[in-house]
């Protein structure tokens, strides 16, 4: 009996679909995702910016290392349900050490060196599992260690060192381990494996839904202290239209296009379609909805708290860059994500994230819900745009032969 069958691995077939686990483990991104949006929100320094994006990028590593070992064997089955649940912990343990990420808070255990040994187990357990599940697969065993080795010693290795000193050099040291991570894992080979296109593109347009959700989560929280009136109903209202909005720019054609690409390439040429428009190209715009989820935050507590904002007070800085910027980023990772696996570039998005980076300073001179509405506008005349002028073959991807 082989070592995998005795691991009780099951490997995934062709077309399956995401399991109930992996749903399950979502649920601790879904609180990862908060941490990181309370994080930025403390402070809108640009330094606290880049801690918030630091924090997310690796929060984002644990899940697409996830994704990937989900598509070769069975996260419900055997060992790997174990090591699912364990790297749950691990990410969940993280997901709390968030705010002591990069200081620690008096009393405890040191909450930056907590962090780094959760998201030190979870990419050990990850490579165990990978290096498991390759025992009759050479191409991919060799993938294993190639990309373990300088993954682990330079990603996560720097990581922990990082946790032990303070200020510049802890910020030098986490900007090294997660670029030189990213950077190795693009560079480091395409011996891959993609078992089911369909999987795997399900499970990246489930992560965009949980994205979104914590953009809902945020409106929420903004104002969850607040008395209801009309400028929160309203304030609530559009931030809700434009997480709707993304979703349709992600989901009604985009995705679409990709996932076929996906399943109608094999070889190399699927795995780089995997790397390059889901792993990476989904990061920037996970980082624009979280972005937007600041700035959505920032937006209903101007609204609706009087005792310390008027009506008429414009949103600024970071928080107003946060919002519009924010969509933005969604829409640049939309294009180039597709313009990658299609050759086609989306003009109408380009022309959308021109005109969003443009409204930036006047939009700092108007109200904060205003500035909030013409966000909104933009959107829905993108939308309204492309499906109107598009029709035809938005109803190919859709309804043609890919779903016969």
């Amino acid at each position: 009996m082989s070592r995998s069958k005795r691991m009780g691995l099951q490997p995934v077939a062709q077309g399956a679909a995401v399991t109930q686990l992996e749903l399950f483990f979502d649920l601790v991104v879904v609180f990862a995702l908060t941490k990181v949006t309370d994080l930025a929100a403390e402070d809108t320094s640009a330094v606290n910016m880049l801690r918030a994006l630091l924090v997310l990028a690796v929060m984002w590593w644990v899940w697409i290392a996830y994704s990937w070992l989900g598509n070769v064997v069975r996260a419900d089955e055997g060992l790997a349900r174990v090591a699912m649940f364990t790297a749950m912990g691990a990410a969940f343990i993280a997901a709390l050490t968030i705010p002591e990420a990069f200081h620690d808070l008096p009393g405890g255990w040191s909450g930056p060196l907590v962090f780094a040994l959760a998201y030190l187990v979870a990419r050990l357990v990850h490579l165990g599992m990978f290096w498991l599940a390759s025992t009759h697969d050479p191409q991919l065993r060799a993938q294993v260690v190639r990309w373990g080795l300088g993954s682990i010693t330079i990603g996560t290795a720097l990581l922990v060192v990082a946790e032990t000193t303070t200020g510049a050099t802890q910020i030098g040291l986490w900007i090294a381990a997660v670029v030189g991570d990213m950077a190795w894992t693009l560079f480091a080979g395409n011996g891959w494996r993609v078992n089911s296109a369909e999987h795997f593109s399900e499970r990246y347009g489930l992560i965009v839904i949980v994205a979104l959700g914590e953009s809902i989560v945020s409106i929420g929280i903004g104002v969850a202290a607040l008395p209801i009136s009309w400028p929160i109903t309203v304030g609530s209202l559009l931030g809700l239209a434009i997480s709707g909005l993304l979703w349709w720019a992600y989901f009604d054609v985009a995705a679409l296009s990709v996932a076929h690409a996906l399943a109608a390439a094999d070889g190399e040429r699927r795995i780089k379609i995997a790397r390059n428009c889901y792993t990476y190209w989904h990061f920037p715009m996970i980082v624009g909805v979280i972005a937007l989820s600041l700035g959505l935050k920032k937006v209903l507590y101007y609204v609706g708290d009087s005792s310390h904002h008027r009506l008429t007070d414009a949103l600024y800085g970071i928080p107003l860059f946060a919002l519009y910027g924010g969509v933005a980023l969604f829409l640049i990772g939309l294009v180039g994500g597709k313009a990658y696996a299609t050759g086609e570039v989306t003009r109408s998005r380009v022309v959308a994230i021109v005109v969003l980076l443009a409204l930036i300073p006047p939009a700092a001179a108007l109200p904060a819900l205003a500035a909030l509405a013409i966000l909104c506008a933009v959107l829905l005349l993108l939308i309204v745009w492309e499906t109107v002028r598009f029709a035809a073959p938005r109803d190919e991807i859709r309804h043609g032969e890919h779903h016969r």
